[in-house]
């Protein structure tokens, strides 16, 4: 059998079908096996830990957590009831997050998505700094998607990193999906990523020995503020 699409088929669906591991994401060299980087497939599916928690309280809504996975930060902040909405390209992630009673769409960030320029909150957990190989071009997304003033929570990679790669989701059996692009920065890089692209640092943590920063969106009259995205209708 091919292998899936990343993120989408086996063995990631099977992973959070299932709510438990062992799944990894594989470096890849020039079509060469290289190292195995863990997922905590079993921290995601699970009811959020207290340093979930040190995001959660930060959060206004509306809250927007790009690449959801399998929904258990969509489903506490529903459960206080802040609206949250969780996007994911994972029809797997998609079901669960819906599943726990959040509200979910399968959709990538780089797509056009709800209440764009009208977010309050935008969370960028679990590694997700990576999704598309670009983290400058995904925070400068990001910063088009929370309302001016509004915040970012991203979490960075507990080492102090900074790297481009080349990654695929496999399984202990050796079973995966097709190569894409990823990244892995460490809380400095992702601080100069996060200037670089427009966003300020208001905070920065860490919790469980896992690094946080919040980052705002210039509000209105700030020198670096620019201009207010025009609203427009939902695109759910």
């Amino acid at each position: 059998m091919p292998p899936g699409e990343p993120w989408t088929d086996d063995p990631y669906a099977h992973a959070l079908r299932a709510g438990r591991g062992p799944l990894y994401l594989r470096r890849m060299c020039q079509g060469t096996r290289q190292e195995l980087l863990l997922l905590d497939v079993e921290r995601w599916c699970a009811a959020p830990d207290a340093a979930d928690t040190s995001v959660l309280r930060r959060c206004t809504g509306p809250v927007l957590d790009v690449g959801c996975g399998p929904g258990r930060l969509v489903a506490a902040l529903a459960a206080r009831g802040l609206p949250a909405l969780g996007v994911d390209v994972s029809p797997a992630a998609v079901a669960r997050t819906r599943s726990l009673g959040g509200s979910a769409l399968r959709r990538s960030v780089f797509d056009r998505l709800p209440k764009e320029g009208r977010w309050d909150t935008v969370l960028l957990m679990d590694g997700n700094v990576g999704i598309g190989g670009d983290p400058a071009v995904l925070l400068a997304r990001l910063r088009d998607l929370v309302r001016p003033g509004g915040r970012l929570l991203a979490e960075a990679a507990p080492q102090d990193v900074d790297e481009r790669l080349t990654v695929r989701v496999e399984d202990a059996h050796g079973r995966h999906g097709r190569p894409f692009a990823w990244a892995r920065l460490g809380t400095t890089a992702l601080a100069r990523a996060a200037e670089a692209t427009g966003w300020i640092l208001t905070g920065r943590w860490t919790a469980d020995g896992r690094p946080f920063v919040e980052l705002h969106r210039p509000g209105p009259g700030h020198p670096d503020a620019g201009p207010t995205a025009t609203e427009g209708p939902d695109h759910r």
